[in-house]
């Protein structure tokens, strides 16, 4: 654990840094990775455009990644809406991705490459499913985890794929956009 101190506006201000995670939003990998995660399509905390959410074309975000640990055999993705009333609401859960893909492409879900896999969201369906929020502005968390194994799961939601990385994580990355309609 790092503790980074500043001064601002006259107070001390601490920042604790987590093994594994950096500041802003960009997780610092073991064995010297340095995981990424970015979209050509919205900047970090920016707007997703309409053509990603559920009242445009409802297909998946072009998403880049960079910086697995060295020991990486596979990547897992998790979209989740925390704003959602009532639960976390989950847009898309999808593993077994190959870490030198390097990304994937605008519309990938439902055609990921490789032996990669789509679990359960929360509407139930397999693949994305876009921003949709009922009323205000909501966040949407894309979470990557680098992992040191690949995955033998059968339609996994959330939980049962957060359940099956425990102990393979090597590093993580969290990019959040937001979305209102």
């Amino acid at each position: 654990m790092r503790l980074l101190r500043g001064i601002c506006g006259g107070a001390v201000a601490a920042l604790v840094l987590l093994p594994g995670w950096g500041a802003g939003g960009v997780a610092l990998g073991a064995e010297g990775g340095d995981l990424q995660l970015s979209s050509p399509a919205f900047h970090p905390n920016g707007s997703i455009p309409t053509r990603y959410a559920c009242d445009g074309s409802n297909i998946s975000p072009p998403l880049k990644w960079s910086g697995s640990p060295r020991g990486t055999r596979s990547l897992a993705l998790i979209v989740d809406d925390p704003d959602a009333p009532g639960q976390v609401w989950v847009h898309w859960v999808a593993y077994n991705l190959p870490p030198e893909a390097g990304g994937l492409g605008e519309g990938a879900s439902g055609s990921l490459p490789g032996s990669a896999r789509e679990g359960r969201n929360s509407w139930g369906t397999f693949g994305y499913g876009g921003p949709c929020p009922p009323s205000g502005t909501h966040r949407y968390r894309f979470k990557l985890y680098a992992l040191d194994t690949r995955l033998d799961l059968r339609t996994p939601d959330k939980s049962g794929l957060l359940e099956a990385i425990k102990g393979h994580i090597l590093d993580r990355v969290e990019l959040t956009a937001r979305y209102a309609k």
